[in-house]
């Protein structure tokens, strides 16, 4: 039986699935795919992965539309090829979660579907949030709130009788209506969806939007209407970390406890998380409710040795103090990547990006807790930044007809091998393009040439990761900082281990002298270059 709970300092791979690598030849990933990859993540040294989702959907908004939580959708496999999946991971000792989207669902699930063809008032509306219009013929939303993804969060409906009709919520798209939680049907129906995955033997869930699912009871109007869409982030009090919400998670707890009680593997919730404050933040991993939530306030963080250290004081303080771990990210399929996003934004990430992005992943190893690292990153990819706007997928660059923040260039098929597209992503010489076009410098990341070579970010990851399975210093604990000069931020784990970062670009004396364990860039015996990472024994 095992009683480790494992994912208190586990690191977790995300899998985008769609974009990892492709069995079929129709240039989308699948889950073939991913079961051929975990050798290569098993190697990487990972505890687990996370996949996004692969259910059944139109793909509005790449899976996170979903029309049934308990299928697999034909371009990703079928259940047989997902059981398959599982299976390999568990030989290899690989947790799996999945994604799992209770917010909102497509406009073609059937509930929905069931609730355009039904009246006003009618049981099959109130599962979501229908409401009439304002104004004297109901031509007004029923409040003023903004979607994240742009525009009005109200569309109406053409009634049955082909009258317009009333207007239903949608926080993101029209084509994700939001689910009515204050509807006992909504719980009892993903109780059926946890329980389908548990029973085929998932390790847990990553909850996407866990700071939502109930709205104010009455949708009043919002003091500021343009939160949301203006931050692409869920700030509308109104709309988003409403106190019912927290009996959700309760019971989510209860149902996954439930199973680690059979068999002792326990099982893993980690929600999407988007508050304002750590204080609020620890509130979602209290005890009995979420075990994991994503700290996003390191991603957030301007390159800056003030701003790291204040944000990891606040989570070691209010978070790790409900008993739970902080979850560190640095990256995920929502973000720019993390060589573009600390560098300069040109197509093949050159400048200080590189340099900072590995001394921040050296970083985010060395801190208390679990982390979670997305696709790609340790190939130091970065964002592909110039896709020309007839490729473009993503529904934010549809809704607002702006490339601000869009995310399709994290999210372009990742290279394997070769000097040309697919890259080996793809089978076949015959095969389709990839799904989002790999532009021509992808060959300076593929995966078999960060393998050949021991500089790579691949073997700076692996390397890392191999020394914090290893060393009991790191994983779970608490660290204590050190005073260093200016720009430079270190912190000592245990008694003898020592993170130390140079936030600059000039070098600076070290805090310990001798020779790194492990560093981000070259480390000539006591200086640490700027934008550098290393990691000490004392007295080594």
């Amino acid at each position: 039986m095992d009683t480790h709970r494992w994912w208190r300092d586990a690191v977790i791979y995300q899998v985008y699935v769609r974009s990892f690598l492709d069995s079929t030849g129709d240039g989308i990933g699948d889950l073939a795919g991913v079961r051929a990859g975990l050798p290569y993540l098993k190697k990487l040294g990972v505890d687990g992965i996370w996949l996004s989702p692969f259910y059944p959907s139109p793909q509005h908004d790449h899976g996170y539309d979903v029309a049934d939580y308990r299928d697999v959708d034909p371009v990703f496999g079928d259940l047989a090829e997902f059981d398959l999946l599982v299976g390999a991971a568990r030989r290899l000792d690989v947790k799996v979660l999945l994604d799992v989207v209770p917010n909102h669902c497509s406009s073609e699930h059937p509930w929905f579907r069931e609730a355009l063809a039904a009246a006003p008032g009618s049981p099959q509306r109130a599962r979501f949030h229908f409401a009439d219009g304002r104004g004297p013929d109901g031509a007004e939303p029923p409040n003023n709130w903004h979607a994240m993804f742009g525009g009005p969060a109200w569309s109406r409906v053409t009634e049955p009788d082909g009258r317009p009709g009333q207007w239903y919520l949608h926080m993101f798209t029209p084509e994700q209506p939001d689910w009515n939680w204050r509807n006992p049907e909504i719980a009892a129906d993903f109780d059926r969806t946890l329980r389908f995955w548990l029973d085929r033997g998932v390790d847990g869930f990553r909850i996407d939007v866990a700071a939502g699912l109930f709205k104010h009871p009455e949708l009043p109007d919002s003091p500021d209407p343009e939160a949301d869409a203006r931050t692409r982030d869920s700030v509308n009090p109104l709309a988003w970390n409403q106190p019912e919400v927290h009996d959700v998670w309760r019971h989510w707890r209860a149902v996954c406890e439930e199973y680690t009680a059979r068999d002792g593997r326990e099982r893993l919730l980690v929600g999407e998380v988007s508050v304002p404050t750590a204080r609020e933040h620890a509130r979602y991993v209290r005890p009995d409710e979420l075990h994991q939530a994503f700290f996003f306030d390191l991603l957030g963080a301007p390159w800056d040795a003030d701003a790291f250290r204040k944000v990891i004081s606040e989570a070691m303080q209010d978070i790790a103090g409900t008993g739970s771990t902080v979850t560190w990210v640095l990256n995920n399929h929502d973000q720019v990547r993390t060589v573009t996003r600390y560098g300069e934004p040109t197509p093949e990430g050159s400048g200080l990006g590189p340099a900072r992005a590995r001394a921040a992943a050296l970083l985010m190893l060395a801190l208390p807790g679990a982390a979670y690292v997305y696709q790609g990153e340790e190939l130091g990819l970065p964002e592909v930044v110039d896709l020309p706007d007839d490729v473009l997928t993503d529904p934010i660059f549809r809704r607002t007809g702006s490339r601000a923040r869009i995310r399709d260039g994290c999210r372009v098929p990742l290279p394997w091998s070769g000097q040309a597209s697919p890259f080996g992503f793809t089978t076949g010489t015959e095969g389709a393009a990839p799904w989002l076009p790999q532009p021509a410098w992808f060959a300076e990341h593929a995966t078999d040439r960060a393998l050949a070579d021991t500089r790579s970010f691949w073997h700076l990851y692996r390397d890392g990761l191999q020394l914090r399975a290893a060393l009991p210093q790191l994983g779970e604990g608490t660290l204590r900082w050190l005073e260093t000069g200016p720009d430079v931020l270190a912190f000592a784990r245990g008694d003898d281990l020592v993170c130390a970062v140079n936030f600059g670009t000039a070098p600076a004396p070290a805090p310990v002298p001798g020779t790194p364990l492990l560093a981000s860039g070259p480390c000539p015996d006591g200086v640490l270059p700027g934008s550098t990472a290393a990691w000490w024994i004392t007295g080594s």
